[in-house]
């Protein structure tokens, strides 16, 4: 498939401002559930996706510098069982130790890319996601410095790049399309930057992220 790297309309800095708004508004506060591209996903019943195994994945966005600002993604190594060459946020599975999601996220964005729980500013959360994989995914969005080095764990993560934040947080940089799981045809949305395609959970994760700030700045 081609990619098509897409341009944002809007600049780093407006919607760096407006992610530090939305954290601080009461929405944030209460964070809903990221609704599934899929609609037979959202489908599932409570009692039914609360057996599903809990996660966490950090949402890495760099501090705004000379106007501009990032977000840390990872491409997943060609050897991993589940979803090899994806683009991931750094994240995984709830282990015994971790007391919360941040927890998790934290533990494993430092066991992924290197990244140490003090270099992250924690903004806050957003609601669940539910995979049809099992899973429970719960996103955390923190800060970190613009000038870090990421040293990369072979076994879990190929590269490490960055996206820019004003394209990420661009409801309409997002398109629809679909693939074969589980002998039916699932809807995901897709996000293209440069030679990624970024689809999946990380896509629906993001562009939830870009709704909600996209609908703070809409309202205030």
């Amino acid at each position: 498939m081609m990619t098509v790297a897409l341009t944002s309309a809007v600049s780093s800095t407006s919607v760096y401002r407006g992610l530090l708004d939305y954290f601080q508004s009461p929405a944030a506060q209460q964070p809903r559930a990221i609704a599934h591209p899929d609609t037979t996903v959202n489908a599932l019943s409570p009692e039914k996706s609360a057996s599903f195994r809990k996660a966490a994945v950090l949402i890495p966005v760099t501090r705004l510098c000379d106007g501009e600002s990032h977000l840390v993604l990872t491409v997943r190594s060609a050897n991993l069982k589940h979803h090899a060459g994806q683009i991931s946020l750094p994240g995984g599975s709830t282990e015994p130790e971790d007391n919360d999601a941040v927890a998790t996220a934290l533990r494993e964005s430092e066991e992924e890319i290197g990244l140490e729980p003090n270099q992250v500013e924690i903004l806050g959360q957003l609601g669940e996601l539910i995979m049809p994989s099992g899973f429970r995914i719960t996103p955390i969005v923190g800060l970190i410095n613009n000038d870090l080095v990421f040293r990369a764990c072979p076994e879990e993560v190929a590269d490490v790049f960055q996206v820019p934040l004003a394209l990420v947080l661009d409801p309409v940089s997002y398109r629809q399309s679909s693939y074969h799981y589980r002998d039916a045809e699932r809807i995901v949305l897709e996000l293209h930057y440069e030679d990624y395609r970024i689809w999946g959970a990380t896509a629906a994760i993001l562009h939830h992220l870009a709704l909600s700030v996209h609908v703070q700045d809409n309202q205030a």
